[in-house]
């Protein structure tokens, strides 16, 4: 298991983190272990079973945290369904990049409305014009989501730990394969 699922002081899930994030959490006191792995960690003086789901012990309003959608390249692939706004094809992240619609040399910034993402050739294509200059049109114009990526998360049931399921209210019947 590389990684452990995070829940609200309410036992809602948050977030899904690295097992080493999950330990430094663990040692910060800003958690407690609900379920272990069946995996290791040796250090020269002590072992610890890496955490498999972590409870907060301070509950975070959900509410006060979708106003805080946080601008990242993530999220705005999130935002644009990982598609090219300029010529509409789905891609996978290795081949997206972040485009500033108005270039930073032309008074650009950084921000949800002026950055879409954009294939390599796209990209490429435009280079350091706006999309009027290059000859391209966006799909739709950007802006900030109202939605909390984080709330979306979609985890592919096939491969879900055992240990996180009964968090993620995942129905019994649906037969899903044991990891």
């Amino acid at each position: 298991m590389n990684h452990a699922l995070v829940l609200n002081a309410s036992f809602e899930p948050l977030h899904v983190v690295s097992w080493q994030r999950a330990i430094q959490l663990l040692f910060q006191g800003k958690v407690e272990v609900v379920e272990e792995s069946d995996q290791e960690v040796r250090t020269i003086k002590f072992t610890i079973k890496i955490p498999a789901v972590l409870r907060l012990l301070k509950y975070i309003p959900i509410k006060t945290k979708k106003d805080m959608i946080r601008f990242s390249r993530a999220n705005v692939f999130l935002r644009d369904n990982h598609t090219c706004q300029y010529c509409g094809k789905k891609q996978p992240k290795s081949n997206l990049t972040l485009d500033h619609i108005t270039p930073i040399v032309q008074g650009g910034r950084k921000c949800w409305e002026n950055i879409v993402t954009a294939c390599k050739l796209c990209n490429q294509l435009k280079g350091g014009r706006t999309p009027q200059e290059a000859g391209l049109h966006l799909i739709r114009k950007p802006n900030k989501p109202n939605w909390l990526p984080a709330a979306f998360l979609q985890f592919n049931l096939s491969i879900t730990p055992q240990r996180w399921r009964i968090y993620l209210n995942v129905k019994s019947e649906l037969n899903i394969p044991e990891e």
